[in-house]
């Protein structure tokens, strides 16, 4: 990482596809720009993604060089496992904040070699696979983070002392701390991201009752090459799934739960993985049931056209309960829509497309100052049809799904209004002085 320093031009908070993107924009420029992302790797969301939709390009091809690139930029400094707190506002283009880095209990010597991760003894749930299997206490989260350091769960750790016995290196370090740096900074892009909708929260779904029950983010990363499985297997048993059914709108456009939009990307991931499913498992029948099929992008329609002459089934109804009965199977009790008629269908696994919710991180960042949010806890737009990284706040932009639901190539493309416009700040503000 570069040498810290005490001032920067452009403060981009969230280390996703969009943050990346407006970061490299501005350091392309000659500004300076500070990262800080609250996982301990660069990359968000989109870098524990299958393939993109309607392409199917893998979509770590994509975001591990833009990875890559900004972690190598002279222009960035990267902050990974921080926090931002405290933002003040002192005049214009003049703001401090407050950066929390919190210990990894491992230096920056560690070389990745994982022999510290062998030897650990503790086995914990790996968020990183979503529960799907288990990690050490002391773990890389993913073969491609960025940067390859390791961590240690300091929670879950036993303090036995094997891994710091074995590190070829003399990396691990238990006497870090919490460090905190105020600096300061002229404008502030904010990228934080989503997040995703706990379907414990609809019980009538059976999510974390029932283990068959899983979320699109448990099947996409059985889609991965790094997948933790050889082949897509139901968590109960380990069988292969012959009959799979999707349930969309999972937590959207859903008063009852708080959120009455559309997650946008619902539809589309669902037909994605239905088809990379096809691919796995060929001999299986995959049913989606849906409200509507929302495909308003470029090459969507057709991608989901495509799906159907795949043999992908498509029900149009309401899903009411999700029962197990007592071979682990699943039985759906939906309404039909078209025939106008309450059905039951068994499935051997289900998947809950769950839908996108605000991170609402941002609302706690601020100090002397209070950023708007929207009806629906999104950062709020200002001038959303001609300025829609403008905030409330003067020199503070918005970047990608922070702003609302959007898939990956509109996040790039919010990133980029974010970037041209804090640019146009700077000069502004710069030539005023």
């Amino acid at each position: 990482m570069p040498e810290q320093k005490s001032e920067y031009d452009v403060l981009v908070i969230g280390g996703g596809i969009a943050g990346e993107e407006a970061a490299l924009n501005l350091a392309n420029i000659g500004y300076k720009v500070i990262l800080v992302e609250k996982d301990i790797s660069i990359g968000g969301k989109m870098i524990h993604l299958s393939k993109v939709f309607p392409t199917l390009d893998c979509a770590a091809c994509i975001t591990t060089p833009k990875v890559s690139e900004t972690a190598r930029h002279p222009n960035i400094s990267i902050l990974t496992n921080s926090e931002v707190k405290d933002i003040e506002k002192h005049s214009e283009s003049n703001f401090s904040a407050v950066l929390i880095e919190k210990p990894r209990y491992v230096t920056e010597d560690c070389t990745g070699c994982q022999i510290c991760e062998e030897k650990c003894p503790v086995v914990v749930n790996d968020q990183y696979q979503w529960d799907l299997v288990g990690r050490k206490a002391v773990y890389i989260p993913f073969s491609i983070a960025n940067p390859r350091i390791a961590v240690i769960d300091i929670e879950n750790c036993i303090l036995c002392g094997l891994c710091e016995k074995v590190c070829p290196a003399n990396a691990i370090d238990f006497t870090q701390e919490e460090k905190q740096t105020e600096i300061k900074i002229k404008s502030i892009i904010i990228a934080t991201g989503y997040d995703l909708f706990d379907p414990e929260l609809m019980p009538r779904y059976g999510f974390g009752k029932y283990k068959n029950v899983v979320t699109s983010m448990q099947m996409e990363r059985q889609l991965v090459p790094t997948r933790p499985y050889n082949t897509v297997l139901r968590p109960k048993d380990g069988k292969m799934p012959d009959n799979i059914a999707y349930v969309l709108c999972t937590g959207s456009r859903d008063e009852t739960i708080g959120n009455p939009i559309c997650s946008q990307v619902c539809c589309m991931y669902s037909v994605k993985q239905a088809q990379l499913l096809m691919g796995a498992l060929p001999m299986a029948d995959v049913t989606i049931y849906y409200i509507h099929i929302r495909a308003f992008g470029k090459g969507f329609c057709e991608f989901y056209q495509q799906s159907k002459g795949m043999g992908v089934e498509f029900i149009k109804g309401k899903v009411g309960t999700i029962k197990e009965n007592e071979n682990g199977n699943l039985v759906v009790r939906y309404e039909d829509i078209e025939e106008g008629k309450v059905k039951e269908a068994e499935h051997d696994l289900v998947v809950l497309s769950v839908g996108i919710l605000a991170n609402t991180d941002f609302t706690t960042m601020f100090k002397n100052i209070k950023i708007g949010q929207d009806n629906f806890n999104y950062v709020k737009q200002t001038d959303e049809l001609t300025n829609p990284a403008k905030t409330t706040i003067e020199g503070v932009f918005v970047a990608g799904t922070a702003s609302g639901p959007m898939d990956i190539p509109d996040s790039i493309l919010s990133a980029g209004a974010a970037s041209a416009e804090t640019a146009s700040y700077l000069r502004r503000t710069n030539n005023e002085k």
